[in-house]
């Protein structure tokens, strides 16, 4: 449909066709799938061209950063060479950021944190600057830095998120639950599940008032959801919580049930406030059944179980899930204490509801 409409121009009469979208009706077959691969395409590149800017900057600064370590190093020049640089740079770039004199160290304490160019090229340069500068002043040990860029790339972290799990030590904690995934779960899944799964979990977010109760646990977590996911890791999708089951007219309640994305399955978790026994894994069994049973879609792998317990004795962890055939993890949690305190200064904390009642009293 063409819309027309008159205007005079010159003292004359012109015909202007005003052309008007097609309506969907009028589109030929195919055309959504065709915008529908020009998105992800446009997507895609834009993505790509991105990174590459990204790549070049990063590479751009470390090969800046070892030039001035090599004049350092080689013919002494003093540090005072980086203002006098600095100012140079800006002077003939005023364009660009990032020659600043502080920026400019950082550039050389990178390229002296990373000797290798390859793997700068092939790990860090995918990373932002900003978040490398995180990586350089959290972390010391190159292992461990290289550990922590590699979980940036895989799951996408900010610079606040990494610093998170830098803070709890999550390389010290993955893959360190007691399960039975190994004999449970196809190998390739056993890998996944074991590096997904954590140990302890820190709840430091609920507070260091002392938990009693499951449903006193549930009901914090529940209350500060995204922490807690953010604490569970990539992937995982709330369902619900206190998940109604009925089995031959008696009524059961999942604490929290999960769905992993990337390990396509169902994850029911139970949580206690208390010490772990025995009895726990047959509950968590049942539920597992349960959920295989009426939940499951063919398509979805079997359902995983996470016992979350305030403590447990690994050897006995280990015995009650021999011969278990349903993969399960048991973990602990824990209201994390700043571990750079000293073991005698950490009972004399105020706990936060303490702190709250001094602020009132003021």
């Amino acid at each position: 449909m063409q819309e027309k409409r008159n205007r005079r121009d010159n003292g004359k009469h012109e015909q202007v066709i005003m052309p008007t979208p097609a309506k969907a009706i009028d589109l030929p077959k195919g055309y959504s799938t065709f915008l529908q691969a020009v998105k992800d395409r446009i997507r895609t590149d834009r993505l790509k061209a991105q990174l590459s800017a990204n790549v070049v900057q990063i590479s751009m600064y470390w090969d800046l950063g070892k030039e001035i370590l090599g004049k350092q190093e080689q013919e002494g020049w003093g540090a005072k060479i980086i203002d006098r640089l600095s100012t140079d740079l800006q002077k003939e770039f005023p364009e660009m950021h990032g020659f600043s004199p502080r920026n400019l160290k950082y550039m050389r304490a990178f390229a002296e944190a990373w000797p290798d160019k390859e793997i700068v090229q092939r790990c860090v340069a995918q990373i932002p600057w900003r978040t490398n500068l995180s990586l350089l002043e959290k972390l010391k040990e190159p292992e461990i830095r290289l550990w922590y860029a590699g979980k940036v790339i895989e799951h996408g972290w900010s610079k606040t998120i990494l610093e998170v799990q830098i803070e709890t030590k999550l390389h010290k904690r993955v893959g360190k639950s007691v399960n039975n995934f190994s004999k449970a779960l196809p190998p390739v899944e056993s890998d996944m599940a074991n590096q997904i799964f954590k140990d302890p979990y820190l709840f430091d977010f609920i507070g260091t008032a002392e938990v009693r109760k499951e449903a006193e646990l549930e009901d914090k977590l529940i209350t500060h959801l995204e922490k807690f996911l953010l604490e569970l890791g990539q992937g995982f999708a709330f369902v619900g919580r206190q998940v109604h089951l009925e089995v031959g007219g008696d009524d059961f309640y999942i604490d929290m049930l999960f769905y992993h994305l990337k390990l396509r399955c169902y994850v029911v978790v139970e949580l206690k406030a208390g010490t772990f026994n025995p009895g726990h894994v047959s509950q968590l069994t049942m539920y597992m059944n349960i959920v295989d049973d009426l939940l499951r879609h063919e398509s979805d792998n079997q359902t995983i179980g996470l016992l979350l317990v305030k403590e447990k004795n690994k050897t006995v962890v280990k015995y009650s899930l021999a011969g278990n055939n349903k993969p399960i993890g048991v973990a602990d949690w824990d209201q994390m204490i700043t571990e750079s305190l000293p073991d005698e200064l950490k009972p004399s904390l105020p706990s936060i509801d303490e702190i709250e009642k001094e602020i009132a009293n003021e």
